[in-house]
């Protein structure tokens, strides 16, 4: 039973790496990338060292050695985990002090806080206290994150291996063959090779009480594609226990845009077709399970919605609660800012806290061609700068986890590397451009940068190992929120924050996060609109036409939802509905530059 209605989602490749270690046995959810196992075994080599465990190094000559560094680590982070929450319940004969500190960051409405007082306040054992502690305390789930696109084949020597040992599949099979009981969160999209690989381990499945040992939860940014998903997984009887919502643009790292889909709809889009979600996939799911002769759970199995991008407040914390009966909130990118929960070296950190609206945005750095949220001036940027002076761009590309463009080679290159940028250089410098075409080509081409790589180096420089492979330079992708945040906080002080119980945010100017979410919207399509007046065809007009019709409704959602609202946002309403009445104007406008640029090409 989670004891928090809050969780720390994934953050970059190495921001939440060890975060279990950090706040499970405090009963908080956290979760861990598997996309660099090179860094993975670099941690658990260092963790073994500070617990005094034994090691022994799986170096990249051992079979499948991708899938057994995620679970030799997985299973270091779960035994460390589980002996701290040991000690914690063990405490209680001493100061307490850890128990206090457990009690203390629950939400307020937790009977928990009441009941041990009242435990504790008259005649009691040690031995009393023991057995409620370990009634009543849970720990906080080690989850793990898997991209499910970074998926690239895998090579001995010239040999293309099997299927199984793709990036994306060996690391659902270290998670698979780990000692966890938790859940895997797929993201990027669907990956049906990937999804039907599932099919092999038996923790994916539910037994007849309905337990599974290893869940698996969706991150999703739409109500359709969780449906298309669910369907599918369930026809190979595989349940979805969690729909992760995030917005589609108002986050952290990859930003997946929706087609003008707003948070608010869709969040009450799930909302409203739960119960019948529930019913439909079960539908499926029981006889795909009795066809394969495995157990079927005696009865419906239990989903949960959560979400996640952009909230900074108490109050917006607890009106997706109540309002969307979402059954957690993911706070990412405040939390990079609490060294007591994620990984960050000291140089990034002070540039998170200077960090203004000015410095985040959305850049097309990532070698995956998604919309990537970058603060300016990181230093693997720098790096990249650096290069491009010297006449070289591109990276030397270490990692290659991120190798997955065949233009030029059937085993994949980067479009972030030194080799596949001076390859389309090279085919630049053979048309016939002007000087201002070649340099807009030429920027795109070495915009990209070495993100597999910086995302986890923040970790290796705030624990000092050795970044000889790596280099120095970080890659570091908060959500637009971080601007709000001027400082760094303790634990404590983010969680009271989270509950209402103290404030971290001094600025008063900070948009609702439907607003915030709203104007980086416009400000998207106001992007494709020029990218597409040059030249534009019927594809992209209608693309831009229906981006526009569905920030248009949400706008509408919203008028009547705060129009109607009572006793909520009371001091931001008024400027809330203002802001609404702005876009639409804003997204007239836009509609009639649309039509223009389509009467242009006739």
């Amino acid at each position: 039973m989670n004891k928090h209605n809050f969780h720390i989602p994934v953050m970059g490749i190495g921001f939440t790496i060890d975060s279990p270690l950090k706040v499970s046995h405090l009963g908080i959810d956290s979760v861990i990338s598997l996309v660099d196992d090179i860094l993975i075994e670099k941690l658990r080599k260092m963790y073994c060292e500070k617990f005094e465990l034994p090691y022994q190094e799986i170096s990249d000559k051992f079979e499948d050695f991708r899938a057994k560094r995620i679970t030799s680590y997985l299973n270091l982070i779960n035994d460390v985990a589980h002996n701290k929450f040991a000690d914690l319940i063990n405490s209680a004969h001493e100061t307490g002090k850890e128990i206090k500190e457990y009690l203390s960051l629950l939400p307020n409405a937790s009977h928990l806080k009441e009941e041990f007082e009242k435990l504790t306040s008259g005649d009691y054992s040690v031995a009393e206290i023991k057995k409620w502690l370990k009634e009543n305390l849970s720990m906080g789930s080690i989850d793990v994150n898997i991209m499910t696109k970074v998926d690239k084949d895998n090579y001995t020597k010239n040999d293309k291996l099997p299927t199984e040992f793709n990036d994306a599949h060996a690391a659902l099979r270290g998670y698979a063959n780990s000692e966890l009981i938790s859940s895997v969160i797929l993201s990027a999209g669907m990956n049906p090779r990937l999804y039907s690989y599932m099919e092999n381990f038996d923790d994916f499945f539910p037994d007849e009480d309905g337990i599974i040992k290893k869940k698996i939860v969706l991150k999703v940014s739409d109500y359709r594609s969780a449906l298309i998903q669910g369907k599918f997984l369930a026809k190979k009887g595989i349940w979805v226990s969690e729909y992760r919502i995030e917005s589609g643009l108002n986050c952290g790292g990859h930003a997946f845009a929706t087609d003008g889909y707003l948070m608010g709809p869709i969040m009450a889009e799930f909302r409203d077709n739960k119960q019948a979600y529930i019913n439909e996939i079960h539908d499926i799911l029981i006889p795909a399970l009795a066809n394969k002769g495995r157990e079927v759970p005696k009865q419906n199995l239990s989903l949960k919605i959560t979400a996640q991008g952009g909230v900074g407040t108490a109050e917006e914390h607890q009106f997706l609660l109540d309002h969307y009966k979402v059954d957690s909130v993911g706070w990412g990118t405040p939390f990079l800012l609490v060294p007591e929960a994620t990984t960050v070296d000291k140089a990034t950190l002070e540039k998170l806290v200077a960090a203004k609206e000015e410095d985040l945005y959305l850049s097309d750095i990532s070698p995956l061609g998604v919309p990537f949220h970058n603060l300016r001036g990181n230093t693997k940027d720098l790096e990249k700068f650096k290069n491009i002076d010297k006449d070289r761009p591109g990276s030397s590309c270490p990692k290659k986890f991120v190798a997955l463009n065949k233009d030029y080679s059937e085993k994949g290159l980067c479009t972030a590397s030194r080799q596949y940028q001076h390859l389309k250089i090279k085919e630049l410098d053979a048309l016939d451009l002007t000087e201002k075409e070649y340099t807009g080509k030429f920027n795109k081409i070495t915009e990209k940068s070495c993100t597999c790589v910086g995302l986890g180096t923040s970790a290796l420089l705030a624990y000092g190992l050795d970044t000889k492979t790596e280099g120095t330079g970080v890659s570091i992708c908060p959500g637009p929120n971080m601007a709000y945040y001027s400082k760094i906080m303790t634990l404590k002080e983010m969680v009271d924050h989270i509950y209402g119980r103290g404030n971290v945010i001094t600025r008063t100017d900070r948009p609702h996060m439907f607003i915030k979410e709203l104007g980086i919207y416009l400000d998207y399509l106001k992007n494709r609109i020029e990218e597409s007046s040059e030249s534009m065809n019927k594809k992209q007009e209608k693309y831009l036409l229906t981006f526009t019709h569905n920030l248009n409704e949400g706008i509408g959602y919203y008028q009547q939802l705060f129009g109607n609202l009572k006793g909520q946002f009371e001091n931001v309403k008024g400027s809330i509905l203002e802001e609404l009445t702005q876009g639409l104007k804003t997204l007239e406008g836009f509609k009639r530059d649309i039509e223009a640029l389509s009467l242009s090409e006739v």
